[in-house]
C-alpha cells in the first residue's frame, strides 16, 4: 500500500491537493481516493471499486479507445483558451458558478473556449449544483448562444433539476441537463429518471462501487452515459476508461482526461488524451516516482486509518 499526495495545477472542486491510496492485488494495481468530504457509509462504494480493480480486473472492452473532453477549471479567458487549444480534444467541459465569480466571468471563459474549439466542437458546462432554479435558467439563457451540449448538475437537488428541465422545455431551449452528484451522492439514482430530471447520466466508477456496478446502473437508468473521473491518478483513472470501453453505447465524449490537472502522476506513462482520445489500458505506478508523490507520515497514517475503518465497515 502506498499513500500519495499530489498538488493540483489549479484549484479544482475546491481542492488544491489530491490524495489517495494505491494498492496491489492479484489482478493488478488499484486506487482508493475518496474525497475528504465523503464519510461513513459513503466510503464503502469507493472501497468496493478498489477491490474490484485489484482482485477481479475489468470486463472486456468493446472499443479500443475512448473519446474524451478537456476539462477547463474556473480560470480566466486567456488561460481557458490556451488549455482548450492545447488539449487536442474536440469537446470541452468548463467549470462555472465558481464562488467569487460572476456570470460575466463564466460567459467570457466560455466564449474563449468556444473560439478555441471552433464551431464544430462540443461545449458543456458544470455548475456542481451551485445554482438555484432561477439562477440556472438565467445562466442557460445567457450561455446557450454558445451552443451548449449540456449543462451538468446545474442545481443541487433532483427536484430542482426536474423543474429546470421543464422550464427549458417550455422556453424551447434545446439544452440537455446532465446529472452527476444527484446520481452518485443521492443514495437513490433511479429518482433522477423517475422525476424526469435529466437527459444524461454522469457516472464515476469509484463513488458508484466499481465498473460492473456502473454497467448495471447504466442499464437500469436507460439514459445516455458520460463517464467522468474523480480526479484520480492514472492508476485509478484506468477504471473509468474500462467502464467507458465496456459500455454498449457511448454517444458523448467522456470526462476522463483529468491527469493533466495534477502536477505529477504515479506512472511514467500516464493515461492522457492523444488526438482527443485515451487508449484503453491499465496503468501501474513506477516505484522511482514515489519519492516525489508519497505522502508524509501524518497523512499516511490518516489514510491508513480511513482505509482500515472502511474495510471493516464493508466486511
Amino acid at each position: 500500500m502506498e499513500v500519495y499526495d499530489i498538488g493540483m495545477r489549479t484549484r479544482f472542486r475546491g481542492i488544491t491537493r489530491r490524495q489517495g491510496v494505491l494498492v496491489r492485488g492479484d489482478a493488478g494495481w488499484a486506487e482508493w481516493s475518496p474525497f475528504l468530504d465523503y464519510t461513513g457509509a459513503e466510503l464503502v462504494p469507493w472501497w468496493r471499486a478498489c477491490r474490484e480493480a485489484a482482485e477481479e480486473g475489468f470486463p472486456p472492452p468493446v472499443r479500443a479507445e475512448v473519446e474524451v473532453n478537456c476539462t477547463v477549471p474556473a480560470v480566466d479567458a486567456e488561460r481557458a483558451h490556451a488549455l482548450t487549444a492545447g488539449s487536442g480534444c474536440r469537446t470541452a467541459k468548463v467549470k462555472v458558478a465558481e464562488p467569487g465569480q460572476t456570470l460575466a466571468d463564466d460567459e467570457a471563459r466560455l466564449e474563449a473556449v468556444r473560439d478555441a474549439l471552433g464551431p464544430g466542437g462540443a461545449l458543456r458546462v458544470d455548475a456542481n449544483g451551485a445554482w438555484d432554479v432561477d439562477t440556472a435558467e438565467r445562466a442557460v439563457g445567457v450561455l446557450r448562444r454558445l451552443d451548449l451540449q449540456y449543462v451538468e448538475q446545474p442545481c443541487a437537488t433532483v427536484e430542482e433539476l426536474a423543474e429546470l428541465r421543464r422550464r427549458l422545455a417550455r422556453r424551447g431551449w434545446d439544452v440537455r441537463v446532465a446529472a452527476d452528484e444527484s446520481i452518485r451522492r443521492s443514495g437513490d439514482p433511479e429518482r433522477v429518471v423517475a422525476a424526469e430530471a435529466a437527459d444524461v447520466a454522469v457516472l464515476k466508477v469509484q463513488p458508484l462501487g466499481g465498473v460492473r456496478a456502473c454497467l448495471e446502473l447504466a442499464e437500469r437508468l436507460g439514459l445516455p452515459v458520460v463517464v467522468s473521473s474523480a480526479l484520480e491518478t492514472s492508476v485509478g483513472l484506468a477504471a473509468g476508461v474500462a467502464l467507458a470501453a465496456a459500455l454498449p453505447e457511448l454517444p458523448f465524449a467522456c470526462g476522463l482526461n483529468t491527469v493533466p490537472l495534477l502536477h505529477e502522476d504515479v506512472t511514467s506513462d500516464p493515461l492522457v488524451a492523444h488526438d482527443g482520445a485515451i487508449a484503453v489500458r491499465t496503468s501501474a505506478p513506477a516505484p522511482d516516482l514515489f519519492p516525489a508523490v508519497v505522502a508524509d507520515a501524518d497523512t499516511t497514517a490518516s489514510w491508513r486509518h480511513r482505509w482500515d475503518t472502511t474495510r471493516a465497515a464493508a466486511a
